[in-house]
């Protein structure tokens, strides 16, 4: 019979779905998404906004999907099992973000937007023309937003070099519309602090930073796992400190593949 195993009639776990890109290399993008939501107990749905041909090395090519393919993944998934939460991440062209974030605006569920702009390598995964999309249309619709510095800069041409230009980046993304900002320190020098604000509350999340070059999927895991969390009922600020903690986990173990950076690792609590 579906749905038993051993006698014991098992209810479906919360559901969640990311909207982002296919990381051929399995280290970011939807692999890392599903392996994220597989991890931290909930059921990992997918729309699939872009393949790319991507290893430890780089992105060598990229290949965006038609809008008309991701409206229909998604509302074949939305309409027929529902979600508790959303997570989107490369979204690559104007058209596509205008498309997702309509999605968005009609689905009652928190929605985590990871906005996208570059690979680990540098490599860009956002049109230039997208960017003036993703402030006007796609952070209105965020529960929460998750740029690294470098994304934060893109969107608001606030240059963070110290924690206390955070808050400055934060409310400039917050102008935009999204319910709570999550501003990634990760990039600075010292302790990994992030800040994350609705513009009244402040949480600072510090963490100890690893030594570790193999931190491929770092975002995406991040975005996922408060995704996952919101799925399971928790409030925004306490989502987000156990992603927090899960992606450091995650990132300290992170290994070797290939010949650059390797990924995080996505099951390290099943290995403790």
């Amino acid at each position: 019979m579906s749905g038993v195993v051993r006698g014991v009639m098992r209810g479906a776990p919360p559901r969640v779905l990311t909207v982002a890109g296919s990381d051929s290399g399995g280290g970011a993008g939807i692999q890392a998404d599903l392996k994220t939501m597989l991890a931290l107990g909930v059921h990992g749905m997918s729309v699939i906004t872009a393949v790319t041909a991507q290893n430890s090395l780089g992105v060598q090519g990229a290949w965006e999907l038609p809008v008309e393919s991701v409206r229909a993944q998604y509302r074949s998934v939305v309409d027929d099992i529902g979600v508790q939460a959303v997570k989107t991440g490369m979204l690559a062209s104007a058209e596509l973000v205008e498309a997702v974030a309509e999605l968005l605006a009609g689905t009652d569920a928190p929605a985590v937007v990871d906005p996208v702009g570059v690979s680990k390598h540098g490599d860009p995964l956002l049109a230039a023309s997208a960017l003036d999309s993703v402030r006007t249309k796609l952070l209105p619709v965020a529960t929460v937003a998750t740029p690294n510095l470098d994304e934060v800069a893109q969107l608001t041409g606030v240059r963070v070099e110290s924690q206390d230009e955070m808050r400055r980046a934060a409310a400039a993304l917050l102008a935009y519309g999204p319910r709570w900002a999550l501003i990634k320190g990760g990039h600075l020098p010292g302790e990994a602090v992030d800040l994350l604000t609705d513009g009244s509350e402040e949480h600072w999340l510090g963490a100890p930073r690893h030594d570790n070059r193999h931190t491929h999927g770092t975002g995406c895991t991040l975005a996922s796992a408060i995704a996952s969390q919101l799925a399971k009922g928790q409030p925004v600020p306490e989502a987000v400190a156990a992603a927090k903690e899960y992606v450091t986990g995650a990132i300290a173990a992170g290994f070797a593949l290939g010949g650059g950076i390797g990924p995080v690792d996505h099951g390290w609590r099943f290995k403790e």
